[in-house]
């Protein structure tokens, strides 16, 4: 039997933390906002200004971090990297960026092109991946030789780290536990069986954990369950109040993510489970998703393996700056 990851020593300090030849330009780039930073260096992140996204215009978007750099270049060098945390994925093989909230970078070689309009290396890394990185070497997971971070939010996501450093698989996609047809059908609560059909999903499959793991999925399989209209956080908010209705629901959902949540520990030999995303602020599902998962997997913890994230407001900046860091090493 495996006995899963060991923790990374603590007198070692993770790849990411090695001493960088100089500051990181940083930005979060969301569909409607960018947040812009400096980490002077690795563990170190000074916020400087937060603006408009122009998601659909590329020339605007370059002009705009152009902008940035050139109001704080004070804060760097003219050869700092700047490093972006991007709501879309991109493609490791050919740098080619994705994004549904971001369309004009969609097709795009987004470093490549950036680097020759800024005249500096740019990296980028989706946001999913970056908050596995932050997670890994300044969060949750420091610490751990292999993390596995989960986002639990209006989907869900994920991303893995080994030693501090980012696994990007084949497209840009890896540790995306959400979709795929794996989904359970059938859930055994309190002695009943309770069928569950396996719902379209968004990527074209049905049965994804996607479906019902996010807060849309929750209001989703209460709707199935009780055939009525309720919000996320009001069937978390009665679930902790032991209203019977949202009970049942949180026990379902619960039966349906661990399954596939343990498989992924047990594929990748995670020793921590990050989770960021909006259903992270709820800590009382999470630790009941903690005690689902590892009465699940091969290896037992003696310590909380899925635990809320640390770095959940800034780590598509830190991670960034770790991803900028990493590039100097």
């Amino acid at each position: 039997m495996s006995t899963g990851s060991t923790p990374r020593t603590t007198d070692q300090p993770a790849i990411g933390n090695a001493a960088p030849a100089r500051p990181v330009f940083c930005v979060d780039i969301g569909g409607s906002f960018m947040k812009f930073a400096v980490s002077p260096a690795p563990g170190a992140l000074v916020p400087l200004e937060k603006v408009a996204t122009p998601a659909a215009d590329w020339h605007e978007l370059a002009a705009s971090l152009s902008a940035l750099i050139e109001r704080n270049a004070h804060v760097g060098d003219p050869a700092s990297p700047l490093a972006l945390s991007i709501a879309g994925l991109i493609d490791p093989r050919n740098g080619i960026a994705t994004s549904a909230n971001i369309p004009c970078i969609t097709g795009r070689r987004i470093g490549d092109e950036l680097s020759a309009i800024l005249g500096r290396p740019v990296l980028a890394a989706n946001d999913a991946d970056c908050l596995t990185l932050a997670e890994a070497n300044e969060g949750a997971g420091r610490g751990h030789s292999v993390v596995f971070c989960a986002i639990m939010g209006t989907g869900i996501g994920g991303g893995l780290a080994i030693d501090g450093r980012l696994v990007r698989g084949a497209g840009g996609v890896t540790g995306e536990w959400g979709h795929g047809p794996i989904l359970n059908t059938t859930v055994e609560l309190d002695g009943e069986t309770i069928h569950i059909p396996r719902f379209s999903c968004g990527c074209g499959q049905s049965g994804c954990v996607d479906t019902i793991g996010g807060a849309r999925g929750i209001e989703r399989l209460h709707h199935f369950l009780h055939g009525c209209e309720e919000t996320s956080y009001r069937i978390l908010e009665d679930w902790q109040a032991d209203e019977a209705r949202a009970a049942r629901t949180v026990g379902v959902y619960l039966e349906l993510i661990a399954d596939p949540l343990a498989l992924s520990v047990n594929v990748t030999g995670a020793s921590i489970v990050p989770v960021g995303g909006g259903l992270a602020s709820v800590t009382p599902l999470i630790d009941a998703l903690d005690g689902a998962v590892r009465k699940r997997i091969l290896n037992r913890f003696d310590h909380p393996l899925v635990t809320p994230a640390l770095r959940q407001e800034d780590g598509g900046l830190v991670g960034a700056a770790v991803l900028g860091h990493q590039s100097a090493v």
